[in-house]
């Protein structure tokens, strides 16, 4: 189905501000919201929301109501073509190693060498294949902390296409709840599992951040990975304390370098530290404890 998206560009702390608007304007219904730093020279940011074009009008003035009157007029619509966009970019990228890790599609398969966990991504609608340095950053740490210790209890928060959760479950072999706010995620995310063969191992299932019944059933996790936007993590650091297990395991990721410290700050006054900072690029994993 075609999508429309609605952008406007602003710099970071009122952008920043808008993201929070719109992420919790459409919270219950589940629409994407992103943030993006489209010039770092001149500090600006774009926050856009994509909705299904037969159902877009009906959101605009809500879109506009949630930025407020100031920012309403500069509000920009852009029609996206009804295509699937990941199987365009997947067609050109290569298999991705982190740590023990491989991602890959299946025309690439004869690259798995005897000791690699293989972790089979297909065009799909979901956010996720390992190519960004975010997941394939979160791929290495997860790795380093099951060397040391293996977790028995795991939650991927905001789980994409499942990629994280298909390689915990492949490392520790251990039970991993795999939840996001999209429901076609989720249903990615399910093909996914299923086709990596760790259905045993994932659980499935939409939910608004740490909202849920299966978030609730689970819980307390003794590792928690979320590869998200660093707003949104600030935001949940509370939740991710009474979420966790004592002694417990988190990774971060989604935040860019001039995000970091501000991230762990908001941690740390939840009684959460740091262990470890992996950068790839503009982006950082970060590794915490409790």
């Amino acid at each position: 189905m075609a999508q429309s998206r609605y952008f406007l560009r602003a710099g970071k702390a009122e952008a920043e501000a808008v993201y929070e608007a719109l992420d919790t304007a459409f919270e219950e219904h589940g629409s994407p919201v992103a943030i993006s730093e489209i010039n770092e020279t001149r500090g600006l940011f774009e926050v856009s929301a994509y909705f299904d074009t037969e159902d877009a009008d009906a959101w605009e003035s809500i879109f506009a109501d949630a930025v407020g009157p100031e920012l309403a007029g500069r509000i920009e619509r852009e029609e996206l073509p009804d295509k699937d966009w990941m199987a365009d970019v997947l067609k050109t990228l290569k298999p991705v190693r982190a740590g023990r890790f491989l991602v890959h599609g299946a025309h690439d398969r004869e690259k798995i060498a005897a000791n690699d966990l293989s972790i089979e991504i297909e065009a799909g609608q979901a956010f996720g294949t390992g190519h960004h340095g975010t997941t394939a950053g979160c791929l290495t740490m997860i790795g380093q902390i099951a060397a040391r210790r293996r977790p028995r209890n795991a939650l991927d928060l905001g789980t994409g296409s499942a990629v994280l959760a298909i390689g915990l479950a492949k490392l520790a072999r251990v039970p991993v709840l795999a939840t996001d706010i999209d429901p076609v995620a989720v249903r990615v995310a399910k093909a996914n599992v299923i086709a990596n063969g760790v259905a045993p191992f994932v659980t499935s299932a939409t939910a608004v951040g740490f909202a849920g019944p299966a978030i609730r059933a689970r819980a307390p996790f003794d590792l928690i990975v979320a590869n998200i936007l660093a707003g949104p993590l600030m935001k949940l650091a509370p939740q991710f304390t009474r979420h966790l297990a004592r002694h417990g395991d988190i990774v971060l990721s989604g935040i860019l370098v001039s995000q970091r410290d501000a991230v762990l700050s908001a941690f740390r006054a939840q009684g959460l530290f740091h262990r470890c900072t992996l950068v790839r690029g503009d982006w950082v994993t970060l590794h915490l404890v409790r």
